[in-house]
């Protein structure tokens, strides 16, 4: 079993790595791979609406969202991890989240562990975390939670390293995800996933 960590930071050795870094290790601890996306400080342009992706022929772009969405259909869960900017995710993460969620509509991303990780200096957490998670409610995608919101804090990773409570909720947060991974995958070699009715689209026009 694979999860794919993604990280949102500009910064390659920042805090959003740090926190990665932790949960990775865990996840191997538990027998589980990980493979870490570098993603914000990447040129990622955002969604022109086209619809090229209806085609089932990936994004228009064919850049790293097709590249890291061929992993997920691979990957048992994905953890998105960001930094706070005005109480948002940083805006090339939300770019490439947005066209990697709605380009590969194709995968089934049913039952896939999705995960967020934030990190802030001081405030705008809940709000960031509140916006990632939305990736994953709106795919079937269970939540996996920690015993807090999952939020570390330091400006650096130096700081980050003294938040103690930020990274026993790491820790706790990648051994949740570990137990829900391989729960998920011995029930849907048991008894596959759930039934699936066709979408039904309806827009409300006044």
């Amino acid at each position: 079993m694979k999860v794919l960590l993604i990280n949102g930071s500009p910064k390659a050795d920042g805090v959003c790595a740090l926190a990665l870094e932790v949960f990775a290790s865990v996840l191997r601890e538990e027998g589980i791979e990980a493979e870490t996306v570098q993603v914000g400080n990447r040129n990622v342009p955002g969604c022109k609406a086209c619809s090229f992706c209806l085609k089932g022929e990936g994004c228009v772009y064919h850049d790293l969202v097709d590249d890291v969405a061929r992993k997920l259909d691979e990957a048992a869960g994905i953890v998105v991890a960001s930094p706070v900017y005005y109480a948002s995710p940083n805006g090339t993460l939300v770019s490439f989240l947005d066209r990697l969620f709605y380009s590969s509509r194709r995968i089934d991303k049913r039952m896939k562990v999705g995960c967020s990780i934030v990190s802030c200096r001081r405030g705008g957490a809940s709000a960031t975390f509140d916006m990632l998670n939305k990736y994953f409610t709106i795919s079937e995608m269970p939540v996996v939670s920690s015993r807090y919101w999952n939020s570390i804090h330091g400006n650096t990773a130096e700081e980050a390293r003294q938040d103690a409570e930020g990274l026993q909720t790491m820790r706790t947060l990648a051994r949740n995800m570990a137990f829900l991974v391989k729960a998920i995958q011995s029930q849907k070699e048991r008894e596959g996933l759930p039934p699936s009715e066709p979408k039904a689209m309806t827009n409300f026009i006044r």
